[in-house]
């Protein structure tokens, strides 16, 4: 990162920004905040999802600001477009006039946003799980090196932000305290202390042991099954929940 001068306001934006404690702020106030300390128009949080059988995809988990209905529906993987070339490469990048940029094709733009952006990694100890995106306004000044500054800073911050939100959830429930000690009972002390990290693996050890407590307190594959099924349907409301709040 180049060393740049911030002008003391923005510096002033962005204590504020990081004095604010998880606790203290949803995910959706992080980008609002984000927005507002470098003067974005329109600012989102892609994260990673899950794995499954093939290549994980990004999608949008907040944003502040106007963004075309195609990006909040849509499905990134590494090196596509942007942001998938963030999160592939791992390195921020700045774009002030992505008209005039080898990017061009790849933008999408509403036509309340400019033609400036801005893109940074976030980070969870080390491991990339997505990307903090941010564009100007249709009249405002482009992005320069100081904004890309800032949004790196904020990207490290919502990282640590996201590593103590999973762990929050992770001590409010005394299942999954529970079966994470059972999973990692006689493993390396190092495998244990580091199974938390990996939320991808966290929510397989639940389903195990889940699935193990069923089979104990005797209930048959029938009624494993209808709980599994009541899982989903409870998934299915969620996402149209998600998706109506979009």
């Amino acid at each position: 990162m180049q060393a740049v001068s911030l002008p003391l306001i923005r510096l002033q934006a962005l204590q504020q920004a990081l004095a604010q404690g998880p606790e203290q702020a949803s995910l959706q106030d992080q980008v609002r905040r984000a927005a507002g300390v470098i003067g974005a128009a329109s600012c989102s949080v892609m994260l990673l999802g899950s794995e499954g059988e093939g290549e994980p995809c990004m999608s949008i988990h907040a944003h502040h600001g106007p963004l075309p209905s195609a990006a909040l529906q849509a499905a990134i993987r590494r090196g596509e477009g942007i942001s998938g070339r963030v999160l592939a490469s791992g390195n921020a990048l700045l774009v002030a006039d992505i008209r005039k940029s080898e990017f061009a094709a790849l933008a999408r733009r509403g036509t309340e946003l400019g033609s400036s952006f801005v893109c940074a990694p976030i980070r969870v100890e080390g491991r990339i799980v997505g990307v903090l995106n941010a564009a100007n306004g249709k009249d405002a000044a482009a992005f320069d090196e100081t904004a890309l500054c800032l949004l790196q800073l904020l990207a490290s911050s919502l990282g640590g932000y996201l590593q103590v939100r999973h762990l929050r959830h992770l001590l409010d429930s005394r299942f999954a305290q529970l079966a994470l000690l059972q999973e990692t009972e006689g493993a390396p002390p190092e495998t244990a202390r580091l199974a938390y990290r990996n939320p991808e693996q966290v929510a397989r050890i639940l389903a195990r042991s889940f699935f193990r407590e069923m089979h104990r307190a005797g209930f048959g594959s029938a009624q494993i099954l209808s709980a599994a099924s009541e899982l989903i349907g409870q998934l299915n409301h969620d996402i149209q929940q998600e998706q109506q709040a979009h």
